[in-house]
């Protein structure tokens, strides 16, 4: 089962698919795009039937070419900019791309260089600007936190001033800035540095709310009270921890779902924590009893609507398996798979060099993403079992979903 180079859609299938959700802005004026007619009028008699045999979608009236084009992923939209100015006016309209489903587009990583931003394909110019330009004029120094679907949340701030939360939006180039977090001063106790630990909450399917939560620790993972800005309101609410006392949740890795509602974060003894966006339902979920112990680390992510586990066994055997949650109420899981990743890579033995992860699985669709931590990174099909290869590097990506709604109190 070797990599094959060029993957495309990396083992999605259009047709493999599920219904994409269809995001229609209801207010919208019924012909606020503009006639591909009205952008790329034709003089003459010849060359209007040269046209008509290069772009016979022109052809078509504009409702229901709007209809067609609100259905194609942003992905095609940007391919069909190539075709003419026409294409490139008509595609860039902002009524379209609200309404076009998306899905999994790429990944951000981080190396010492900084920010970047791979596209799913593994080729061409990024979708989006890892720069993050739109902020820097505003602020000199920006940090990524945390990555939920299609938002960032970023601390930024200017030399000598204190740093703001800013949550954004890297398709729209929208951006806000949250109120500042503050703890009361009794509760920091002798944490003279404090730096809270913050996670995103983001689901695209509802764009008009975003949260974020902010435990305070004391320094040993036991979080004691929580911070959690609803942009509904505006506002943080403090609420203390009703997690069982000594609950240590594993914030070095940071590693997060914002699954139906609800922040889903680890522990580091082999449970799921979870809090709802009211800070109402306070859970916990134990992890596959299957789970190795002195093995590699669990992870967890989000696929189709459910909840996923897994976990790569000892450097030599490099087994990966995976599981799904079946059920909440009862905590059921289901092992779903089982993978060799020596032989999805095409080798025989492990070297020394190379350290195997699994960062992420597609959120549509059956499919995961690996790395060997030293020259490549994969998708990898569990239906059909086709290897892609991203790139020839090693990169531990997070998924990005572009969103192409208003963000949520969005002050730029």
């Amino acid at each position: 089962m070797p990599p094959e180079e060029g993957g495309g859609e990396h083992g999605c299938a259009v047709q493999d698919h599920p219904p994409a959700t269809d995001r229609r802005d209801e207010g919208a004026p019924p012909h606020s795009t503009p006639l591909l007619s009205a952008v790329d009028p034709v003089a003459s008699e010849e060359k209007e039937q040269q046209q008509e045999h290069q772009e016979p979608a022109a052809r078509l009236p504009e409702g229901p070419l709007v209809e067609i084009l609100a259905r194609v992923p942003y992905r095609s939209l940007c391919r069909f900019k190539c075709v003419s100015k026409a294409w490139l006016a008509f595609c860039s309209s902002r009524d379209i791309r609200r309404r076009s489903p998306q899905t999994l587009s790429g990944f951000f990583y981080n190396d010492r260089s900084g920010l970047h931003f791979r596209n799913l394909s593994g080729r061409g110019q990024p979708l989006v600007d890892p720069s993050l330009s739109f902020l820097r004029e505003s602020y000199t120094d920006i940090f990524v936190e945390q990555f939920g679907d299609g938002l960032l949340l970023c601390r930024c701030w200017n030399t000598g001033t204190r740093s703001d939360y800013v949550v954004c939006n890297p398709a729209t180039e929208e951006w806000t800035v949250l109120p500042p977090l503050l703890f009361p001063a009794q509760e920091f106790g002798h944490l003279l540095h404090f730096k809270p630990i913050t996670y995103l909450g983001f689901d695209a399917s509802v764009p008009s709310r975003f949260v974020v939560f902010a435990p305070l620790t004391n320094g040993l993972n036991d979080s004691r009270k929580l911070a959690i800005y609803s942009s509904e309101t505006g506002q943080w609410t403090y609420v203390p921890s009703k997690w069982v006392a000594g609950t240590l949740v594993d914030h070095s890795r940071k590693t997060r779902v914002f699954l139906n509602g609800t922040m889903h974060l680890i522990t580091l003894h082999k449970t799921i924590v979870t809090i709802d966006a009211e800070g109402k339902v306070w859970r916990e979920i134990e992890m596959p009893n299957e789970l190795l112990s002195g093995s590699d680390t669990a992870s967890i992510g989000q696929s189709q609507g459910r909840l996923y586990a897994w976990q790569i066994d000892s450097p030599r055997n490099c087994q990966l398996y995976i599981w799904v949650l079946e059920d909440y109420g009862t905590g059921k899981w289901t092992l779903k798979h089982t993978v060799d990743i020596l032989e999805l890579f095409g080798r025989h033995y492990r070297k020394d060099e190379y350290c195997y992860k699994m960062f992420a699985v597609h959120p549509d669709c059956n499919v995961i993403f690996l790395t060997d931590g030293h020259k490549m990174t994969v998708s990898y099909n569990l239906d059909n079992h086709k290897v892609d290869v991203i790139c020839t590097e090693s990169m531990y990506g997070l998924p990005y979903t572009p969103c192409f709604s208003e963000l949520p109190s969005a002050g730029h």
